[in-house]
């Protein structure tokens, strides 16, 4: 990260280490995205009676309907318990998805989205919008 600290404090000579450097982020985010792919991560709808189950990706993996479930359900509410279902198993990817990014940041949970959280060539990038 210094060559991105030292490119937003204004000294932009060393864009090949800079490069390097955002090489070797995209190369991590890869390698960990490739391994989210493998995970499944499971939703229900409230009821239970409907199970999904999602790659880290998002990619449905899997859906099942508790039998038993199905005999106070008519088909509106089975639909709307299927959507229940994907949704829940999307949002336990959407917060594997964040817990990932944060660890590969170095992120606490806790500051994420504050200001401590900038983007560090926030300062750079407002240079050249302004034409310095």
């Amino acid at each position: 990260m210094r060559h991105v600290e030292a490119f937003a404090g204004g000294r932009q000579d060393d864009v090949d280490g800079l490069l390097r450097e955002t090489d070797g982020w995209a190369r991590t985010l890869a390698g960990a995205l490739g391994e989210l792919e493998e995970e499944r991560l499971a939703g229900a709808d409230p009821s239970e009676v409907v199970r999904a189950e999602v790659s880290g990706t998002g990619r449905l993996r899997g859906l099942s309907i508790d039998p038993r479930g199905l005999r106070g359900l008519d088909h509106v509410q089975l639909a709307q318990a299927v959507c229940e279902a994907i949704a829940a198993a999307h949002l336990a990817m959407g917060e594997r998805l964040t817990q990932v990014v944060q660890d590969l940041t170095g992120q606490a949970p806790d500051t994420a989205g504050t200001e401590g959280a900038a983007d560090p060539l926030d300062g750079h990038i407002r240079n050249v919008l302004r034409g310095e």
